[in-house]
């Protein structure tokens, strides 16, 4: 697999810093960070990693949205989850020693942050703070992680689509009333497989969402419109 180092935004890289670190991080932290990080681009539909491959670094998301999931035989991929930067894409594999337990592949262009295990150990060691914000953005993956799990195991597809929309909603500064929209970065059978359900099982809830004045969607941006009422459609 090709690595292609690539210069980086220092504003991205420091937005990224800030999704690890939380609102305690340092800039002295983001400093030891930047020494041992290495950068690369990929492009639209090139693996980030392979659950075949063994995971020598930690690696985040910098630009660009990546899917996870598992790449088939036939070279065709199984959507389990979509993530958009700045974002951990594997935190905790490189800890075990072991393979990625699952396929990255990238939406489109994108810039990927590894942070190689020995260096960032060696760090860790020396410097208590950042080690326990480390932990606890992976604490912060697990709890997403069982999260999700739980959603599609327990929510009918109605709870599963509104959960997702709060979780993507965004607010916005052009809408009265404390409205959020939701950009739909990925295909919307993407979005359907993510949520473990048929497109067109996806079409027809948003229709309906739409008819309750829930929602109202323009193309790849969805308006949210009543708050209350999705976060009750959530908890069902």
């Amino acid at each position: 697999m090709a690595r292609r180092a690539a210069p980086i935004d220092p504003a991205l890289l420091s937005r990224a810093w800030n999704t690890l670190l939380g609102s305690n991080g340092s800039s002295a932290d983001m400093r030891l960070l930047d020494a041992i990080a290495r950068s690369r681009r990929v492009t639209a539909g090139e693996l980030v990693f392979s659950r075949q491959e063994r995971a020598h670094a930690a690696v985040m998301l910098v630009e660009g949205d990546v899917a996870l999931g598992l790449r088939l035989a036939d070279g065709s991929f199984e959507v389990e989850r979509i993530v958009h930067a700045p974002a951990w894409l594997d935190l905790g594999s490189v800890w075990l020693s072991a393979t990625h337990s699952i396929d990255a592949q990238a939406n489109g262009p994108a810039v990927v942050v590894e942070l190689p295990r020995e260096p960032l150990r060696q760090l860790l060691e020396r410097h208590p703070g950042l080690s326990m914000r480390v932990i606890q953005g992976l604490a912060r993956e697990h709890q997403a992680m069982v999260t999700h799990t739980h959603g599609l195991m327990h929510l009918a597809a109605p709870a599963r689509l509104a959960q997702w929309l709060r979780q993507n909603a965004k607010p916005s500064s052009t809408l009265e009333g404390g409205q959020a929209v939701v950009r739909l970065a990925e295909r919307k059978r993407d979005l359907a497989a993510q949520l473990a359900i048929a497109p067109e099982t996806l079409s027809r809830l948003l229709r309906s969402f739409t008819r309750q004045g829930v929602i109202d969607v323009a193309g790849y941006t969805v308006h949210v419109l009543d708050r209350a009422a999705l976060d009750r459609m959530a908890q069902v």
